[in-house]
């Protein structure tokens, strides 16, 4: 079955570029023109991957990326004309997988979108789905949930993606450059600020004082590992947090 993706954008030529291009490539393709759409959309469909623009009528993409991430971990990719750090933040701090500049090659687009949707697959690959846990911390790959004290833990895909490697390998330490292209791929114009804004963002769902973690801990002048459950005993990491390498 071809994978599904929402392209949501109020002007038409740029969702006819981006629909061929991904029809080229075999997906099935979506089209949305304004954000209450989107979202609508979204939980009808249930698509396998939404490329969203940031400056859309009635509803602007930020504020569809929120509501779709309330009740969905499909993989975003923003599109928008504002470049520079700070809106790339913005998007990724409400859970946007990764971020493309107007104008841009429709090349590069198809190759991001390929990036992610490869990576979504492997996390559902057979061999893969026996949950994984520490201590009162629970990731089930299957099912696509956290649980931490019999409480679910609503993550991003991305935050998905860092703990279920963190908890695959506790007491290893990942540097922020290693987590950057595993997670977001080789071909991410990012900075390694994305990797701690993820980081930040995982502690304050999981630990009880995400100041003092005692399951995601900072390593200083490296990066970060996921303490393991027979070392964990409520010690806490101190003044370690926002270290950089």
């Amino acid at each position: 079955m071809s994978q599904k993706i929402l392209v949501v954008d109020d002007e038409p030529h740029i969702v006819e570029l981006v629909k061929y291009n991904l029809l080229q490539e075999g997906y099935d393709v979506l089209t949305a023109y304004d954000g209450s759409e989107a979202v609508v959309c979204s939980r009808q469909e249930r698509p396998d991957l939404i490329i969203l623009d940031i400056m859309l009528p009635y509803v602007d993409g930020l504020e569809v990326c929120r509501q779709i991430r309330r009740e969905s971990a499909v993989p975003i990719i923003m599109l928008t004309a504002k470049d520079g750090e700070l809106a790339r933040v913005v998007g990724l701090e409400i859970g946007a997988d990764d971020y493309v500049t107007k104008p841009f090659s429709p090349r590069e687009l198809v190759a991001r979108v390929r990036a992610i949707l490869r990576r979504t697959s492997r996390d559902v690959a057979p061999g893969t789905t026996e949950p994984l846990r520490s201590g009162n911390l629970k990731l089930d790959p299957a099912t696509h949930e956290v649980m931490l004290n019999s409480r679910q833990i609503d993550l991003t895909a991305k935050e998905f993606e860092l703990l279920r490697l963190l908890i695959s390998h506790p007491n290893r330490v990942f540097t922020r450059d290693f987590l950057l292209e595993h997670i977001w791929g080789y071909d991410y114009y990012g900075s390694t600020r994305t990797v701690d804004m993820h980081i930040s963002r995982l502690r304050e769902k999981i630990e009880d004082d995400p100041a003092s973690p005692t399951y995601i801990v900072t390593v200083r002048g490296v990066g970060y590992k996921l303490r393991g459950a027979e070392t964990g005993g409520g010690k806490r990491e101190a003044g370690t947090t926002g270290a950089r390498s």
